[in-house]
């Protein structure tokens, strides 16, 4: 796996692929495929700023498509190979762009090519563009690749509209857009076992709390310890308004048709299709005959997917524990 660095352990001189990156979608990798042929030596590099501005400026807390570790997954593949956190303070918000570029891309990156999108901002008040950065960097013997946006239809590709697609839970659509299935991963903790009284034990996630998660409801899904193989799975995000109405939202997975022992362990789902939104009902009973259609409609959605399959940008294949 590529190494995640701060601007001072950064291998340089770099070739720069500058921005925010989250989701890695199609116009992202344009951008990154800018800086991947560099000549002269230098490491091929993304560059992003961590935490989110707005999070620093204005207290917005920014969930992310992609967390910094899931992040070095996906760019390995691409010819990537560095990533470089630049801590975003207010002290670097307050930065011209002449600055910015002397200090931090020059002065701590070495930085010899840089490609970004041209919607790019970046200095002070945001008062710098893409034209603005090629322009400095043409001051400093940088060549700056400025990469037109891409459009799909009659609106461009972006994270947001991704984060759209997630918040309607239209995963078909977040994958399209992608070009890459959509994940996220939790260690596996301990819950209360109601699932279990039910007859339909669940895995409970512990999710990072930064990751942006989809649309709450019931979800036909696949699972995969460690990079393993798939295995087909019925997933419920939210809350559990029969069980337990105070409770906080969570994210429980049920294997279907498998029974492994999963405390403690990394645990990876992908949401394939949204089966139906978070409903009260009457009694455990009413409940649990629901789980078993909805399992039913999850297995004939997953029929494809089965041990051995590994998920296609994920590699290994690590032995799994059967319980008894």
């Amino acid at each position: 796996m590529i190494p995640l660095r701060s601007p001072q352990e950064a291998r340089r001189p770099t070739a720069i692929a500058l921005g925010s990156f989250d989701g890695l979608h199609q116009g992202h990798r344009r951008v990154i495929a800018a800086v991947t042929g560099a000549a002269g030596g230098a490491t091929p590099t993304v560059v992003s700023f961590w935490p989110h501005p707005r999070e620093v400026l204005y207290g917005e807390p920014r969930l992310r498509l992609d967390l910094p570790a899931e992040k070095l997954h996906l760019l390995e593949p691409l010819g990537i190979e560095q990533l470089v956190l630049v801590p975003f303070t207010r002290e670097l918000a307050a930065l011209s762009p002449e600055a910015f570029v002397e200090q931090v891309l020059v002065g701590q990156l070495g930085a010899q090519r840089v490609a970004v999108g041209d919607n790019f901002r970046f200095g002070a008040g945001r008062s710098g563009d893409s034209h603005t950065l090629a322009a400095i960097g043409q001051r400093h013997g940088i060549d700056v690749q400025v990469l037109p946006m891409l459009w799909d239809g009659q609106e461009r590709v972006s994270s947001s509209r991704i984060r759209r697609a997630l918040a309607a839970g239209d995963v078909a659509e977040a994958r399209r857009l992608l070009e890459r299935p959509y994940r996220f991963s939790g260690r596996v903790v301990r819950g209360r076992g109601l699932g279990q009284e039910l007859g339909w034990p669940t895995a409970n996630l512990q999710v990072d709390g930064r990751k942006f998660l989809p649309l709450e409801g019931v979800y036909a899904a696949a699972a995969t310890v460690a990079g393993g193989p798939l295995l087909p799975a019925v997933m419920n995000l939210g809350p559990q308004p029969t069980v337990d109405p105070m409770a906080p939202s969570a994210v429980e997975v049920h294997l279907l048709d498998r029974r492994l022992e999963l405390d403690g362990l990394e645990l990876v789902v992908e949401p394939l299709q949204l089966l139906r939104r978070q409903q009260t009902f009457a009694s455990f009973e009413a409940l649990s005959a629901q789980i078993a259609r909805d399992a039913d409609e999850a297995r004939a959605l997953t029929a494809g997917i089965g041990v051995g399959q590994a998920p296609a940008d994920e590699g290994g294949d690590p032995a799994e524990q059967q319980n008894p």
